[in-house]
């Protein structure tokens, strides 16, 4: 069938008038110079018109048009043809049956494309004809912009630029970059940079990674948690890379031998985003990390974290106290401040006099005073929090309690009638008790103080484009200290796992959900503290008395839901 398509489609141009003779002879006499497609030549030539094309390859030669927006391709078909051919060729892989290949193409008489797949799946092919812009935006859909085309389009971008070019920038505090991929900037530089923003942006990432390295400059985004490679530029546009950014951020592009942090504000498709900059210096340059703030991801409630109900109730109870401490505790990205930030939402009226006290601000918020701790001219979080109190709050959030003279001001005051919120870095909600005894503070002021300690965690999702069901061998299941006798009163019979596919690029992970583990502090536990109890008597207490869900129980429940998987339940909590 491939073989005849070229004789056959001229006999078609030529009977029904649709190219002149001599522009056909052309177009040609092109080709076998050129060896490129017939279809492309008379439509680049201005012959023919590519929907008449269509209309006469579909209707004179049988290849069918297809609607693609009207179907779902499985990530296993588009496994078949990676991304770079599908790009090359402007050709989409569609449907597969037994060992025929149906692939959609706007060039359907590009035979050298047909024999290349044909090469490279070993299968028979069959062609199906759609507009060529209709096949770009669903390559683009289903491939995404990938790490490697983003890079050959920042590539050609820095090929604009010398080694010894000066990049002259502008100094802004806010930055558009939200069509930076389109729109023409006058230094390339500058594009690059906002390139990267614009892409970590779409990609969901929460950090950005730019690390200087021998021979290039690697860039990797953090996504859901896990740093991803994205893309390796020249080593000969670092400098200009980092300048652009640290005048950004109001730094100074001089200092080249001591850590710099700094800030700056962009504007993306409506919203405001912050980034968080800090500048190393390590071996081959400055290594620049930005924490990507998007305020509208601490606009939600308590109630869109994604925890389970029975903490979730217990810490909302705690909410209702009208003094008192909560403790949030949890590692280094563990979402505390997400949580910290949905209880200020929350509480923040007209009526309550709402001061926070950071190490830096994280997210601005409107209605409430915050200030900035800086430990290099004294203002500490002690020191802050003394002069914090004089200004008559309702609420204070204390960014972290590092010591034990930040512990001991912050107790004291939510004995005198103020709500305190702060965190903690401690494993679990029991920890956070003895953590503050250990640093000094007497066991019946924690006991009087504190309402509620709390612990969390930040799981991967399943995605659920390419969700299915596993079974797990019931032996396996003991092993891990799940109950089957209760999974089988639930009826819990699989368990599910991401296959990975183009929306989650192939990690099988999208998105992230929070397990909380809730103390709420009843009497019995404020004497267990008076008695400097250990934390795993207090855990063992509140687990088998009060029947609280430890971190375990609530990665093992998300698992059961089908929300994440076992894996990610072994990755991210501990055993009980």
């Amino acid at each position: 069938m491939i073989a005849s398509l070229k004789e056959r489609l001229v006999k078609v141009l030529t009977d029904g008038h649709l190219v002149k003779k001599q522009d056909l002879d052309k177009a040609l006499e092109i080709q076998k110079k050129s060896r490129g497609s017939l279809g492309k030549i008379l439509i680049d030539q201005g012959f023919i018109t590519h929907k008449a094309l269509m209309v006469a390859v579909s209707e004179q030669l049988g290849v069918p048009p297809i609607d693609l927006s009207k179907y779902k391709i499985g990530h296993e078909i588009l496994k078949l043809i990676p991304e770079k051919v599908a790009r090359q060729y402007s050709v989409l892989p569609f449907s597969k049956i037994g060992n025929v290949l149906t692939i959609v193409m706007s060039d359907p008489l590009d035979v050298l494309a047909i024999d290349d797949i044909k090469t490279m799946t070993h299968l028979k092919v069959d062609v199906a004809i759609a507009p060529e812009n209709e096949i770009k935006e669903t390559i683009n859909s289903y491939y995404g912009t990938t790490a490697h085309s983003h890079a050959q389009e920042i590539t050609k971008i820095l090929e604009e630029v010398k080694a010894e070019d000066e990049v002259e920038v502008v100094e802004e505090e806010k930055i558009d970059v939200s069509e930076a991929a389109e729109e023409s900037q006058t230094a390339p530089i500058v594009k690059v940079v906002s390139l990267i923003l614009n892409e970590a942006i779409k990609k969901r990432a929460s950090d950005i990674h730019i690390e200087p390295c021998e021979k290039f400059l690697k860039v990797r985004y953090r996504i859901d948690g896990a740093l991803h490679d994205i893309l390796t530029l020249p080593n000969k546009n670092k400098n200009a890379i980092l300048a652009r950014i640290k005048i950004m951020s109001r730094l100074d592009i001089t200092e080249t031998r001591m850590p710099q942090d700094g800030r700056f504000k962009i504007h993306f498709k409506g919203k405001e985003i912050d980034f968080r900059i800090s500048v190393l210096p390590v071996t081959f340059g400055g290594k620049v990390v930005m924490r990507i703030l998007d305020k509208s991801n601490i606009s939600v409630g308590l109630d869109k974290l994604g925890f389970l109900p029975a903490p979730l109730s217990i810490f909302k109870t705690a909410l209702t106290r009208p003094y008192g401490m909560i403790l949030v505790t949890g590692p280094t990205g563990s979402g505390k401040s997400t949580t910290l930030y949905s209880i200020i939402n929350q509480l923040n009226t007209q009526e309550r006099n709402i001061i926070t006290l950071e190490d830096p601000v994280e997210y601005e918020t409107e209605g409430v005073t915050q200030i900035a701790a800086r430990p290099e001219i004294g203002l500490t979080f002690a020191v802050g929090l003394k002069s914090v109190l004089r200004q008559s709050p309702d609420i204070i959030m204390v960014g972290e309690i590092r010591d034990f003279e930040t512990a001991d001001i912050a107790i004291k005051a939510s004995l005198t009638g103020q709500f305190i919120l702060s965190t903690l870095h401690t494993n679990d909600s029991c920890g956070a008790i003895t953590r503050l005894i250990d640093m000094g503070v007497e066991p019946f002021l924690v006991a009087s103080s504190l309402i509620l300690s709390s612990a969390q965690r930040l799981m991967r999702k399943i995605c659920e484009n390419c969700k299915e069901e596993i079974e797990i061998p019931e032996n396996v299941l003991k092993r891990l200290g799940i109950d089957t006798h209760e999974l089988r009163k639930r009826e819990a019979k699989n368990f599910y796992k991401g296959r990975g596919c183009s929306r989650c690029s192939d990690t099988g992970y999208y998105g992230r959900v929070g397990i909380l583990e809730a103390l709420l502090i009843d009497d019995p536990i404020r004497g267990m503290i008076m008695k400097k109890a250990s934390s795993d008597q207090i855990k063992e207490y509140a687990v088998k008395e009060k029947h609280m869900l430890t971190l375990r129980d609530n990665a093992v429940e998300n698992c059961i839901i089908g929300v994440t998987t076992l894996e990610e339940m072994l990755r991210v909590t501990s055993e009980d």
